[in-house]
């Protein structure tokens, strides 16, 4: 094997596995990396549709067996991108291997499953990335370098809402993302892990929690053989139980002593991604809106009152983190061009040694905040985040 070559083993490969690996095969054409990333092999359970996604996406080799992949000698990375009751199994399996480790989230079903797999990872010193692809957004990068050159002043309020409607209809089948044993929870570790991340990012360490939750549809359809996430439909008549919420609110206190809300659900009719954030300092405010995701607005407060306004920034100029590898101002990008940019970032790290971020630190960080919200949820009080 080249020095200048890695060479990645993929486990699963439907809607991450198809972000992910053209993630892998853009990257190298449109950035300059110093190891080239080589679709070596990719695991799902079916043969068949495995070879056949293999084909299409130009992997060279197919596995039926997550371990057998894992203790392949021509594998340099694993990249898991499978449901996450399963991430624990496969990123301690990966980190025992001596590979590098690029994992999809949320991380885990709870933050003893998370220390778990960070202790693996940092025992086996590996490089480890969570892949919270928000934070690659060139217009996520300028509200930070806003933040950063305190342009924003003091932070008072952060506002996070992540909305998606695709749930609504009661006939909609009882998926994996709906089953707490799978998924760990609903939208509030789904989507609020996101939201989480970004305001962590952003704004800083949360400090406190109070949340409260609810569960619309408490039985669904079972889904048929072969259905997966997002399909609107099931062949069954049988009824199985809903065992996650479907909306959860949370608001919290930063350890910088700023406020947030966060609100997650799936039964908000007409979003069908809507990841929004605000914030609000004493010199200026900050708008994003991922259906929208190459703007930022921002308010700047030392403007003259006459002039005062949000204004819209197009964050597509060359001096925008990741822009000048892609098109000319006011060409946009896409949702598929943030896993380009978590695999270009993670294989520096790779190649040099330092910390990716997130990480699996910042996983661990992440699930304390969400378990500390289920149990206010659960409770009724005010939680610490410890």
């Amino acid at each position: 094997m080249s020095k200048q070559e890695l060479r990645i083993g993929l486990i699963g490969y439907n809607f991450m596995g198809k972000a992910h690996s053209q993630a892998w095969r853009n990257a190298p054409l449109y950035f300059e990396m110093e190891a080239k990333p080589i679709l070596k092999a990719v695991c799902g359970r079916s043969k068949d549709r495995v070879s056949t996604f293999a084909q299409r996406w130009g992997w060279e080799d197919v596995e039926t067996d997550w371990r057998r992949l894992i203790e392949r000698n021509d594998i340099d990375v694993i990249d898991v991108s499978t449901p996450t009751y399963l991430h624990h199994d496969m990123v301690i399996a990966a980190a025992q291997a001596g590979k590098h480790i690029f994992c999809e989230k949320p991380f885990a079903l709870s933050s003893e499953e998370a220390q778990r797999m960070l202790e693996a990872a940092e025992t086996a010193g590996i490089t480890h990335c969570l892949n919270h692809n928000y934070r690659r957004c060139p217009a996520v990068r300028l509200a930070r370098k806003l933040i950063d050159e305190k342009k924003l002043g003091r932070i008072f309020h952060w506002r996070g809402a992540y909305l998606q409607s695709w749930i609504v209809d009661p006939n909609f089948p009882l998926t994996w993302q709906l089953q707490a044993k799978f998924a760990g929870a609903g939208p509030h570790y789904d989507l609020n892990s996101h939201s989480v991340d970004l305001a962590r990012y952003l704004v800083g360490e949360i400090s406190t929690v109070s949340a409260m939750t609810s569960r619309f549809v408490t039985q669904r359809p079972l889904p048929a053989a072969n259905a997966t996430a997002f399909q609107g439909n099931s062949e069954s008549e049988e009824l199985g139980e809903v065992t996650v919420e479907d909306a959860a609110f949370m608001t919290v206190q930063f350890e910088n002593g700023a406020l947030g809300s966060f609100e997650a659900s799936r039964f908000a009719l007409g979003r069908k991604n809507y990841n929004m954030f605000e914030i609000y300092g004493s010199e200026g405010a900050l708008r994003f809106n991922l259906e929208r995701m190459n703007e930022l607005e921002y308010f700047n407060g030392t403007d003259p009152e006459a002039a005062q306004g949000f204004r819209t920034i197009l964050a597509t100029e060359p001096c925008h983190e990741y822009i000048s590898n892609w098109w000319p101002p006011g060409h946009t990008i896409g949702y598929e061009h943030e896993f380009t940019h978590a695999v270009v970032d993670f294989f520096k790290a790779v190649s040099s040694g330092c910390p990716v971020e997130p990480n699996f630190r910042d996983g661990v960080a992440c699930m304390k905040v969400l378990e500390a919200g289920l149990r206010s949820a659960n409770n009724g009080s005010c939680e610490a985040v410890t």
